[in-house]
């Protein structure tokens, strides 16, 4: 019987030794995975009761979720050609513009509406499945900047990528859009603001994350920082303006500014206490309940092991912390341990993915993975800081944890696209990690190293 056993876990090692790709992605992504089934079967007790179902159905539906993800993963990890991804890549833009433009004209066709929730809008509505849009353009507008990016770079080389621009070489008022600065503009920057603007209607947290993590994708492809500090001044320029309108038209334009703006301003528990008493304590203490209650599911943790799984209390209490304090539950129920697991997981994806993305020959290839890499890990530190109340809420998820379908499924699309792309780094990648000196060092190569010492 050991032998059995030991004959398939052979077999279990020898099919990872055969996986081509990245390896420890692989397996940070299904590790993830595993951890997101976890979670939410033990975190979605509200929401069950909000949605008159039971946790069993919730975690089906999950596991379900869970399978289409990566059914994902492994579909787009199967693209062997870079041609198509740069194609997808290509329409990333046209199609963050087509459903941004849905949502903030509020449109409402049959079977398809653009949805206000939570005090935004955020959501399309496709014959009762909703989509979230701006989980959606995170990834679409990372794919659409590495191509632009490199095709910038190609197309200063002499191979005429830009088709577009040079149609207007000789009209004396687009001409301009055919010299350097021009091509800049019309092909990076101006899908950069465009886009940003649109988000800021739903929410300008998104906003600021998408547009930030925009910037720091061109800025890896390779453009200059002084090149960028006009444009990052002109998006400042913007978003005041943006805020000086929802001001100055009452709230009318705008209005999930004022949202903002209140978060900014005073902490949960001041803004409470100072609606003690007023026409305001009860919509005040409904919108201050769930970063109040993440406070006390990171105090009520204890130092190592948690409550215990299933045994949180703050889960009745705070209505979506299995989405936006997902961190927070985690901490609850299973301590530092827990937290520390979750902060190696993303470390690990951001150290590995600098690896390949390092060792990538195109272009597009380097800066669509570090631009990923960046979206994934920067989104969930930006989660566990505003979990322990470094920050205020921005209503962004724990990447491939959270409860949100939209979510699981477009992070499930960067992490195909992070393991299709490594195929092509991976020797180079093993032939890197085998140079690196070991951690820990065997019993004769310390004893080596200590007679080294003692020749000195």
């Amino acid at each position: 019987m050991a032998k059995k056993e030991r004959s398939r876990f052979g077999k279990l090692l020898g099919l990872m030794e055969n996986v081509e790709g990245d390896r420890v992605i692989w397996m940070i992504a299904l590790t993830l995975v595993m951890l997101s089934i976890i979670a939410i079967s033990s975190s979605t007790s509200l929401l069950a009761l909000a949605g008159k179902t039971t946790r069993e159905a919730i975690i089906q539906k999950h596991i379900v979720v869970s399978i289409l993800g990566l059914g994902a993963i492994i579909g787009i990890y199967n693209i062997k050609s870079l041609r198509v991804l740069e194609i997808a890549a290509k329409a990333g833009f046209f199609l963050s513009v087509l459903l941004l433009a849905y949502l903030d004209l509020h449109i409402k066709l049959p079977g398809i509406k653009a949805e206000y929730i939570n005090q935004a809008w955020r959501t399309i509505n496709i014959f009762g499945l909703q989509l979230h849009v701006f989980e959606v353009v995170k990834v679409a507008m990372v794919m659409y900047l590495a191509w632009a990016v490199n095709a910038y770079k190609e197309d200063k080389k002499g191979r005429d990528v830009f088709k577009l621009a040079y149609k207007w070489k000789d009209n004396k008022v687009l001409g301009w859009l055919s010299t350097d600065i021009g091509k800049k503009c019309l092909y990076i920057y101006f899908p950069m603001f465009l886009v940003t603007i649109m988000i800021i209607g739903g929410s300008m947290s998104s906003a600021l994350f998408i547009g930030g993590v925009m910037f720091v994708t061109i800025l890896i492809g390779g453009i200059q920082v002084k090149e960028l500090m006009p444009v990052l001044l002109l998006g400042v320029v913007l978003i005041g303006m943006c805020v000086g309108i929802h001001f100055l038209s009452g709230g009318k334009y705008f209005d999930h500014v004022g949202s903002a703006v209140k978060r900014i301003g005073l902490s949960p528990e001041q803004e409470l206490v100072d609606a003690v008493g007023t026409s305001r304590f009860e919509e005040v203490l409904g919108r201050t309940q769930q970063p109040l209650g993440a406070k006390m599911a990171v105090s009520e943790g204890g130092l190592f092991f948690g409550k215990g799984p299933g045994r949180s209390t703050q889960k009745h209490f705070v209505p979506v912390i299995f989405a936006d304090y997902m961190f927070a539950f985690i901490i609850e129920e299973y301590g530092l341990v827990g937290a520390i697991l979750i902060i190696i997981l993303y470390a690990a994806l951001l150290a590995r993915g600098s690896i390949v993305a390092r060792n990538c020959d195109n272009g597009f290839a380097k800066t669509a993975i570090a631009g990923l890499v960046i979206l994934i890990s920067g989104q969930a530190l930006m989660h566990m800081l505003i979990n322990v109340d470094l920050g205020p809420l921005t209503g962004q998820t724990l990447p491939m944890i959270s409860d949100g379908k939209t979510s699981f499924l477009c992070f499930s699309i960067a992490f195909g696209i992070i393991l299709s792309i490594s195929r092509g780094a991976k020797r180079k990648v093993e032939k890197e990690t085998a140079q690196k000196a070991p951690i820990l060092q065997t019993g004769d190569e310390l004893k080596e190293s200590m007679n080294d010492l003692d020749l000195i």
